[in-house]
């Protein structure tokens, strides 16, 4: 049975920190694969215009090219919105014939605590578990959090790694600025960012 990590995100833009994190979901969980699904129309982040999703897409490829465990996924953008993070992964099962014990919807901790408010969340544990990044030394409440989901417990794997000092936010800023991006971001990202005029 195929083991296989989904990391969702907004990729606007693909900085290091997602491909750090994809790497060790990859590496702690012995994956197959982990792929890279590019926000459509998520909810929580109406009020700011998403870059046009051509390039979103396009820089994740960049970012992954050669890299044979990590692969971009159009699931969220070839549907209609409002796009929710529970009917993603229930449409990325179904592509690739997932079994729930096999596959790995990624978070972080902070995400993992507001797990409650979320779109039908205890259907999303049913249909996966979650690997939850999490700094050295922090780890929410699972206790408190499990009286509203009482799942949640037996469908969290921990994987600790250093927090990474990198916010799409601050990068889209440092573009606007007209700062090159390639510390944050691969090369070929930071190529086509200020190829095609990003964030300016």
């Amino acid at each position: 049975m195929v083991r296989l990590g989904i990391l969702g995100g907004t990729f606007d833009p693909v900085h290091n920190g997602h491909l750090a994190l994809a790497e060790a979901v990859f590496r702690a969980l012995q994956l197959e694969r982990v792929l890279f699904v590019p926000a459509g129309d998520p909810p929580h982040k109406r009020g700011r215009p998403l870059t046009a999703s051509a390039h979103r897409v396009r820089m994740v490829e960049l970012a992954i090219a050669g890299r044979a465990a990590f692969a971009l996924s159009r699931a969220d953008l070839d549907r209609p919105g409002p796009h929710y993070s529970v009917d993603m992964v229930a449409l990325v099962r179904r592509e690739y014939h997932l079994a729930a014990d096999e596959t790995f919807f990624i978070i972080g901790a902070d995400s993992l605590a507001a797990l409650p408010t979320w779109h039908e969340p205890a259907r999303l544990l049913s249909l996966c578990r979650l690997a939850v990044a999490h700094r050295p030394g922090y780890r929410p409440d699972l206790r408190r959090l499990s009286e509203r989901l009482p799942a949640l417990p037996d469908r969290v794997a921990w994987i600790a790694m250093p927090g990474v000092p990198i916010s799409g936010t601050e990068l889209r800023r440092r573009a606007a600025r007209g700062e090159s991006l390639a510390a944050w971001v691969p090369l070929p990202v930071a190529r086509y960012i200020e190829a095609n005029g990003l964030y300016r």
